[in-house]
């Protein structure tokens, strides 16, 4: 699968309340592009662009239109909500995941309208949670970003420029093996006694205990149930803490430092997001 996927493209964050997030976010730092919305469905997204990938901010704007998949993530809060993987070749990687026994759907094409005269579409496959053991995951070709890759949405005053890892929590994480295995390919992982790594592009998504979230991030508290896998923390690189953490004091915004000097935003600060800023 390697050949296919070509790192994390987007992760998506779900937000009870759109516009209220996009402050939030702004608030933290980073710059959003305008409001889109997802054609056909009720939801629509505020985007966090950075270089080769971005953040998606996502809630509902029309409770009468499409909005069940999200609808059902809100009732039980806010937080990162799925995990989109850039796809080289749409086709390629249905074929791969077919094979692998992942039985995923066919590839379908998405589209957003962004204020109002911009379309931006993909082409995505999506894993049924039951083949993923409940990770939410899906691969995403971007057919045209170029129009939301403007200068001016890339420069974050907070110096984002990144995804560099997700951490998600499960209770063991030696049971991801084989499902990861089929969707990224084996070479790719690398497990310990207590957790579990997959290196995709220059990203990782990390698969750790509960008790090994809190010692990767001690700056952040977050109480979660495990029986489920949860993506819990998104790691944002920067180039300049310092930066970054004045930024933060010009908002008065609370967060962290741990003794690497990497920032951190508690959940109830960030929509559920264990949020941490760390250089790089």
């Amino acid at each position: 699968m390697t050949q296919y996927l070509g790192g994390i493209d987007h992760a998506l964050v779900g937000v009870r309340d759109l516009e209220q997030a996009r402050t939030t976010f702004e608030r933290l730092g980073f710059c959003t592009t305008p409001l889109g919305r997802h054609v056909g469905r009720g939801t629509g997204e505020y985007r966090l662009m950075f270089a080769d990938d971005y953040v998606e901010l996502c809630g509902i704007v029309d409770p009468v239109g499409d909005t069940e998949d999200l609808a059902r993530f809100l009732a039980t809060g806010e937080g990162l909500w799925a995990l989109a993987l850039r796809t080289l070749d749409p086709d390629a990687t249905y074929a791969a995941w077919q094979a692998s026994g992942l039985e995923p759907t066919a590839v379908m094409e998405d589209a957003r309208t962004i204020d109002p005269d911009v379309e931006v579409r993909s082409k995505d496959v999506t894993l049924d949670l039951r083949a993923t053991s409940g990770v939410p995951l899906f691969a995403s070709a971007p057919l045209d970003l170029e129009p939301l890759r403007r200068p001016e949405w890339l420069r974050h005053p907070n110096g984002a420029r990144a995804i560099g890892s997700v951490t998600v929590v499960v209770e063991e994480p030696a049971a991801l093996v084989a499902p990861m295995s089929k969707v990224f390919g084996a070479t790719c992982l690398t497990e310990t006694d207590d957790t579990l790594a997959v290196h995709v592009g220059r990203s990782i998504i990390l698969f750790a205990t509960p008790d090994d979230l809190d010692m990767l991030h001690p700056e952040l508290e977050m109480s979660i149930d495990a029986a489920q896998p949860t993506l819990a923390a998104l790691t944002v690189l920067v180039p300049d803490l310092a930066k970054t953490a004045a930024v933060l004091d010009r908002h008065d915004v609370a967060y962290r430092q741990d003794l690497s000097g990497a920032i951190g935003i508690a959940p109830e600060y960030s929509h559920g997001v264990m949020l941490e800023f760390v250089a790089g």
